[in-house]
């Protein structure tokens, strides 16, 4: 495929990353410091959230697989859905007025139905731009390439979606912010349908039915293993991401200018040390680099609870971004060869299948993150309404970027020890395919 091709598919992430983490980092924060809701109803939202992607994202998933029509299976969810994703992602940022004006009941009211509408609209659009990916790039090589292109975009991504959101918000308002994101978002989304290439309908296989579809993805102990890192991995980074804006405001002291400034430290080092993971990958396997990655990716969380100024929060999220590159880059790859292995398992391309559930388990980890976040929060004594925390909510927002993710990242470890698809296996099905 022609670079520029690749580039403009690849541009997809910028858009996906934005709104998924502005989202993610900035949900709770909006709603709870800002909009003062309480931290019990958010936990319920956000855990109702995390069932309705239980049915959500394997549903759309499933769906994806088995359409068939002239333009292809996942680019007319693109085409037709990138708008209406964009303009629910503004509104998330603009409650009514009589909403929020002390009516708790409203308010909440108003957040299930907007992230409900936001998360079936990003679902759709973003698991088919997602799944494109496995079905037009088949060697490692061409893999590793197009993912770094991909998350170049989406370092870029987050730079928007995590570090600006306090400088916009911070002079514009919360509801300029959501709309000129979401405008930005509409932009990208659309070059990306522009580079996108599917195989013909004969080319992919028969769909399975449902209940096989689902038995068949929960069956595989490639797809087990590397869903549970997935998600653990997941979780530790939406922690992270969310509880940066508390931690930054009562544990550094800092601004909102250098809130920004702290998100980009890290982003910066993730796009520095991006091609150096491309030829680790290359050079040592996916599945190595990958446990290197999250090994690098740990041990730099640990200054963060030591840190007490903006100088040392800047250099250990500098840090942070080393391992993050790798992590960002082959998760994708990862899950590539899991879909490779069950096409020779099971006659047919079933991308949609396997983002949709990994979609599900990685806004399971945002849920996750929400109910862990909201309980230690409210057990450690954090008060929205003070200028100043307890020592008790500090060590709250100390543990939740330092203890919980490095139990987290742990766990994922053993699980990508278990993964099975390295080594003479991965060569084994790599030569079955081509053959």
């Amino acid at each position: 495929m022609h670079l520029l091709r690749k580039l403009a598919y690849s541009s997809g992430a910028l858009a996906s990353a934005v709104v998924a983490q502005a989202f993610s980092t900035y949900i709770i924060f909006f709603y709870v410091d800002t909009l003062k809701m309480p931290t019990k109803l958010i936990g319920l939202g956000m855990a109702l959230y995390g069932i309705w992607n239980a049915i959500n994202d394997p549903l759309a998933g499933h769906i994806s697989d088995r359409t068939r029509t002239r333009w292809g299976r996942r680019i007319p969810y693109m085409l037709f859905g990138s708008l209406p994703l964009a303009v629910a992602f503004a509104l998330v940022w603009m409650p009514p007025l009589r909403f929020v004006d002390g009516n708790e009941v409203l308010l909440f009211a108003y957040f299930l139905a907007i992230i409900f509408l936001f998360d079936t609209l990003y679902t759709f659009v973003i698991l088919n731009w997602t799944s494109l990916f496995p079905e037009m790039f088949t060697s490692l090589e061409e893999r590793t390439q197009v993912s770094a292109f991909r998350q170049l975009f989406g370092i870029f991504g987050l730079i928007v979606g995590i570090a600006a959101p306090p400088l916009v918000y911070g002079s514009l308002g919360w509801p300029a912010m959501g709309a000129i994101f979401a405008a930005i978002t509409a932009a990208f989304l659309y070059c990306s349908v522009w580079g996108a290439r599917e195989r013909g309908a004969e080319t992919v296989g028969e769909p399975l039915p449902f209940r096989s579809a689902l038995r068949y993805t929960f069956a595989n102990r490639s797809f087990l293993t590397y869903v549970l890192a997935s998600f653990l991995v997941q979780f530790t980074f939406v922690t992270l991401t969310a509880t940066l804006p508390f931690y930054a405001k009562y544990v550094l002291k800092i601004n909102e200018g250098q809130t920004s400034l702290l998100f980009l430290s890290v982003f910066i080092a993730a796009l520095v040390f991006l091609a150096l993971w491309s030829r680790v990958t290359v050079r040592l396997g996916a599945r190595r680099a990958m446990m290197a990655s999250v090994i690098l990716f740990g041990a730099a969380l640990v200054p963060f609870w030591f840190a007490s100024s903006f100088a040392a929060g800047v250099a250990t999220g500098a840090l942070v971004g080393i391992g993050l590159a790798g992590i960002m880059l082959l998760l994708d790859i990862l899950i590539s060869d899991v879909i490779d292995e069950d096409e020779l398992r099971t006659g047919t391309r079933r991308e949609g299948m396997y983002f949709g559930v990994n979609g599900f388990v990685i806004r399971l980890g945002i849920s996750f993150q929400a109910v862990v976040m909201s309980a230690i929060l409210d057990s450690t004594g954090y008060d929205p309404n003070l200028v100043v925390q307890p020592p008790s909510a500090i060590i709250g927002f100390r543990l939740l970027v330092t203890a919980v993710p490095l139990v987290a990242l742990l766990v994922s470890l053993v699980a990508l020890y278990f993964y099975p698809l390295h080594g003479e296996r991965l060569k084994a099905l790599k030569a079955a395919r081509e053959g």
